[in-house]
């Protein structure tokens, strides 16, 4: 193998970024790359490198990451996985708090994959926080993965959320334009106050009635916590959150379930990703609809006893 000189971030372009080398061979997603390289953990021909600007030729190079030489890039993989409440959006979790990693089991892997075929390192696009449920892209193409999670990209993401109260008309049209909320987590204070951002604008209809409704919102943004503090906002805390669409892609299957996207389906999020408009099913799956409501027992009049002489 060539051992060409490493490329620095000021020569013209040659090769690839390294952490876009990494994550292209399955070490890490490409923001963990990005730590991994600051850490001297990464050898190009011999020299560590630290530094984010550097490229290389995957083909071309001997790159080593903790001594263990890369190997190409892993064939990309998409999944869809229907991620039930309690579940953390991460690989790894310092609470130890199960993960969305673990619903990709071994066993589970078998029924959807194969009894020989192994899985390539996963990461999950975007987030759904601990509380909230339903649709979540897997897959190893950081690539995609970055451009998806861009809010530029406009990549519309639906919900189902169910609220505390029935907010008012003129309340659910303010969220509809778009509304000051915190930005960052809930407990973040910069400078002694808060950062305020306003939110893009947002489909919002009601899907069903009573004390604590429940709402379609369909987001182009992932804000951290967003529809919880669009909610909060207006005065109704939120219960319940489920996405149910992302892209051109339908949540079609149960809690706790994955499924491999289709050759249709992940070049419909690579057009969503470019900011071109994709269509979704007109029919929604189960997965995706509201459970009916249990009709309340009819309450009936209790029968004389008998009395035995």
């Amino acid at each position: 193998m060539s051992k060409t000189p490493i490329q620095k971030s000021g020569e013209a372009p040659r090769g690839d970024r390294l952490q876009k080398i990494l994550a292209q061979a399955g070490i890490a997603s490409r923001r963990k790359a990005e730590e991994i390289i600051l850490e001297g953990r990464v050898i190009v021909n011999g020299q560590v490198v630290t530094e984010l600007g550097t490229r290389a030729d995957a083909a071309r190079d001997h790159i080593r990451v903790d001594g263990k030489l890369l190997h190409g890039p892993e064939p990309q993989r998409y999944f869809m996985v229907n991620k039930p409440r309690g579940y953390v959006t991460t690989t790894d979790d310092p609470e130890h708090r199960p993960t969305v990693l673990q619903l990709l089991g071994q066993d589970s892997q078998k029924k959807t994959v194969g009894e020989h075929m192994k899985l390539p390192r996963l990461y999950p696009v975007g987030r759904l926080d601990y509380l909230s449920e339903g649709l979540l892209l897997m897959t190893n193409d950081g690539d995609l993965a970055n451009k998806l999670s861009k809010a530029a990209a406009g990549v519309e993401k639906t919900y189902l959320v169910k609220v505390s109260g029935s907010p008012t008309a003129e309340a659910i049209d303010n969220l509809r334009r778009g509304i000051m909320i915190d930005r960052g987590r809930l407990d973040e204070v910069r400078g002694g106050r808060r950062d305020r951002v306003l939110t893009q604008p947002a489909k919002i209809e009601q899907v069903r009635r009573g004390e604590n409704p429940w709402f379609e919102v369909t987001l182009t943004e992932g804000r951290n916590r967003q529809l919880r503090k669009m909610f909060e906002e207006i005065g109704h805390h939120v219960e319940k959150i489920r996405r149910i669409g992302y892209g051109a892609l339908v949540l079609d299957v149960p809690p706790g379930a994955f499924r491999e996207l289709t050759t249709g389906e992940v070049q419909a999020l690579n057009r969503a990703a470019a900011g071109k408009k994709v269509e979704r099913k007109k029919t929604l799956p189960d997965a995706a609809q509201l459970k009916k409501p249990v009709p309340p027992k009819k309450r009936g009049f209790n029968k004389p006893r008998k009395h035995i002489s």
